[in-house]
């Protein structure tokens, strides 16, 4: 397969359609232990979708569309898991409090940031800093990229999701 395209500043991982998803086991806010190949040996597709921080307007919409589209992505065997580097607590709080029906990985030490080349440069409001640029990858039951999709808007972009999983 491909290799990861790497920019200069901080070599940052830039992932493309038809590179193979890197590799990744990661605990839920429940405890349950999920790894990548697993999930695709039961002939399910991943949508794997990084967001900058809990309980913020943003990614409260962006995680309540996924959940009530789950009826549609579970029939059509997508598992679906959403990743910040948000702590257990705020996770678990974040799933209780919206009903979320989907797990939400830890990734506190920035890990699967760093793996799908999330963790980026950003400019708000004329400041630089380091964060999660919101980012969705889909991954097919052969291990490879159907979509890799960098710096996405919350609002709408579960629908594109579901549109390119043909299940709309």
């Amino acid at each position: 397969m491909s290799e990861p395209i790497r920019h200069d500043m901080g070599n940052v991982v830039t992932l493309k359609c038809g590179m193979e998803a890197p590799h990744f086991t990661a605990e839920d806010s429940a405890g349950n232990v999920w790894e990548l190949n697993d999930i695709l040996a039961e002939g399910k597709r991943v949508v794997l979708y990084f967001y900058p921080k809990d309980s913020t307007p943003g990614c409260t919409k962006q995680a309540c569309d996924f959940r009530d589209n789950m009826g549609t992505l579970s029939s059509a065997k997508v598992a679906v898991f959403g990743v910040s580097k948000d702590s257990l607590k705020s996770h678990q709080k974040f799933t209780e409090k919206q009903e979320l029906n989907f797990p939400l990985l830890l990734d506190t030490e920035g890990e699967l940031l760093e793996k799908y080349g999330v963790w980026r440069e950003k400019k708000n409001y004329g400041r630089t800093y380091m964060g999660i640029a919101r980012s969705t990858f889909v991954i097919d039951i052969d291990g490879t990229l159907s979509m890799a999709k960098y710096g996405v808007k919350a609002t709408g972009h579960v629908a594109r999701v579901l549109k390119h999983l043909e299940l709309e």
